[in-house]
């Protein structure tokens, strides 16, 4: 049976066990199902896996409430960041839930994921909290990064998430690094490194590719393409914007990043491989609706036909909506419930993390140099500077 993703306890929440029994599925709320991606898998120097991915009644509720809460999250990030509640940069991830809640279905928390800066949902998915989420991207003390980090520096070791990474493609030579520690380690464990097409012609990740290559790491790339750097489009910034080949050496595999469930197929078919072969880029087909940031309105480079087309057509909490639907899983009015439930909790953890304080001024020296080290603020406006070198 497919592994279920670690928030199955949040989808009681809202879809009770009692849900099944009444519509007479208490014995298949975990019985297999069969469904078919959307689209072939496509392969480089590898074959793909099979398009038959098997799953369960529980597991597409919950990936459902999770891609839902994700969706609801970047949403109200967005409201806040008008509001002025949140301040710097913001990168929403609505539109890309796919590809972190069905990474999370084929992994588990031994396992490493790091990224760029779009990375509240996938701190979300790794067991982060709606409130450490939201006290971040306000800047405050209960945030995940103590509210020093902001929008960009999500982390969350005891998850084996890794940030949260603000410098283009940095986090793919980290990621990589990672790796080369689980190898050394021998626990069994692989690393996701994730980019996006704009970071995809970066030179450092063709060497860290190059070295994790040689030494067989169990690295997995995977290149979440929205199919626009910035504003710029990926044809324009790519001779060969067909990211899953750009390994050259390294095998490749092309997925449909609004299907969860190819998703899931891919992600645990790479991590079969990453441990018997080493290194695999994965491309992630997907597409994000707001703009590059928030100071991006996201509609002078593409036209809203096309975002509204994508949405139309391939929005993945639509997509897993019609699943349940059709196996008569759950009715549109639960369905509806689930969501009114994921709004209720999202606001809540926004009134707790607007009640959460800033930091102490005195923080903005923590965390920089080994302790008793570097240059500490004293006196009574704090203005005069002691510096201790080693």
């Amino acid at each position: 049976m497919a592994q279920l993703t670690h928030r199955a306890s949040a989808l009681h929440k809202s879809i009770p066990a009692v849900l099944f029994a009444a519509r007479g599925l208490a014995t298949a709320s975990t019985s297999p199902i069969t469904v078919e991606t959307s689209l072939p898998f496509t392969g480089h120097k590898i074959d793909p896996p099979s398009r038959s991915v098997e799953t369960s009644s529980q597991e597409l509720l919950t990936f459902f409430r999770d891609m839902a809460l994700m969706r609801r999250m970047e949403i109200a990030a967005d409201s806040l960041y008008k509001a002025k509640l949140i301040r710097g940069f913001c990168h929403l991830y609505d539109g890309q839930e796919a590809v972190c809640v069905g990474m999370e279905a084929a992994i588990n928390k031994k396992d490493c994921i790091i990224t760029a800066y779009r990375d509240h949902c996938i701190f979300l998915g790794r067991g982060g909290t709606l409130l450490e989420a939201f006290a971040e991207l306000m800047g405050r003390k209960s945030g995940c990064s103590k509210g020093k980090g902001g929008s960009m520096h999500f982390y969350k070791k005891e998850g084996g998430f890794y940030g949260g990474h603000g410098i283009v493609g940095a986090q793919v030579p980290l990621g990589c690094g990672l790796a080369f520690a689980q190898k050394y380690s021998k626990d069994e464990s692989v690393t996701f490194a994730m980019y996006g097409d704009g970071a995809a012609n970066q030179g450092q990740l063709f060497e860290a590719l190059n070295m994790a290559a040689l030494w067989d790491l169990p690295a997995i790339l995977v290149c979440e393409n929205n199919h626009y750097g910035m504003g710029t489009a990926e044809w324009r910034a790519a001779k060969s914007p067909a990211y899953y080949k750009r390994g050259d050496y390294v095998p490749g595999l092309k997925v449909d990043g609004m299907d969860v469930l190819a998703v899931k197929q891919a992600c645990k078919f790479a991590k079969e491989h990453a441990l018997k072969n080493g290194p695999i880029i994965l491309e992630m087909d997907t597409y994000r609706y707001h703009g590059h940031s928030m100071s991006d309105p996201g509609s002078t480079y593409r036209t809203r036909d096309e975002i509204s087309g994508v949405r139309q057509e391939r929005d993945p909490i639509e997509r897993v909506r019609k699943l349940i639907l059709t196996h008569d899983i759950a009715t549109e009015k639960e369905l509806k419930d689930t969501e009114k439930e994921v709004r209720k909790e999202v606001d809540e953890a926004i009134a707790q993390a607007k009640e959460s304080p800033m930091p102490d001024p005195s923080e903005l020296f923590t965390n920089v140099y080994v302790k008793g080290l570097g240059t500490e603020s004293f006196g009574a406006d704090r203005k005069e500077l002691r510096t201790v070198l080693p």
